[in-house]
């Protein structure tokens, strides 16, 4: 999936994971899209500062 068609992925309501089923990408309160790892709840950032590179592969990402 592209950075795009997570967010518009995310923003539909689907539930879109990276790597596994245990990421979960959802946004938070400011906008912000975030990868959270939900056994522990620590996150990182959809993407980098920037906000143009991801944080993963694209082929890692998926919904389900």
């Amino acid at each position: 999936m592209t950075l795009e068609d997570i967010k518009a992925a995310v923003d539909a309501g689907q539930t879109v994971h990276w790597a596994n089923t245990g990421y979960v990408v959802h946004k938070d309160r400011l906008g912000q899209y975030l990868i959270t790892y939900l056994p522990n709840g620590s996150c990182i950032g959809l993407t980098d500062r920037g906000g143009h590179r991801l944080n993963g592969k694209e082929t890692e990402f998926f919904v389900a």
